[in-house]
């Protein structure tokens, strides 16, 4: 169960980063609430931050979430990925995000931002994947298995010799 378990938390991940990432890459889901997207747009944010290189950090963020995002739903270098996430969310919440508090601004309100609810839980989640793996229903698990049956086998070769 604990395989499924990480399945399920993989492609939820895997859903919010690669639409994030398209968002900041192409411009897609582009409209109210999330803003036009594209790099352009998400290297003039990133100025407004004071992030520099705005137009480098960008293209790091986006791919970031979009290619991490598309490695950890298939569980290909999960932890690698996770990392790459937990870099991107805690930017995030270090520039933008400490400053509103704990809470979402769930009533719009205007001239104020997000808090860090929700980097709290996406940054819990990635750590999760960080510390466990993958789990059995991925490439990463597919390759483990993989490698211990054949060292399995070795063993018994060595040990029969």
């Amino acid at each position: 169960m604990t395989s499924l378990g990480l399945a399920f938390l993989r492609l939820a991940l895997a859903i919010v980063f690669v639409a994030h990432g398209a968002n900041k890459l192409f411009g897609a889901f582009a409209g109210p609430g999330i803003g036009p997207g594209g790099l352009t747009s998400t290297a003039a944010y990133f100025a407004s931050v004071d992030l520099q290189p705005a137009s480098v950090l960008a293209l790091l963020a986006a791919l970031a979430q979009f290619v991490g995002g598309l490695l950890i739903g298939a569980g290909l270098l999960t932890r690698w990925a996770a990392v790459a996430g937990l870099a991107y969310i805690g930017v995030g919440m270090w520039k933008v995000h400490w400053q509103w508090g704990l809470f979402l601004n769930w009533t719009g309100a205007p001239g104020q931002g997000h808090g860090v609810e929700y980097s709290i839980v996406i940054a819990a989640a990635l750590a999760c994947l960080l510390l466990t793996g993958a789990g059995d229903f991925s490439i990463d698990g597919r390759r483990a298995s993989y490698r211990a049956s054949r060292a399995a086998g070795r063993a018994r070769l060595r040990k029969s010799a």
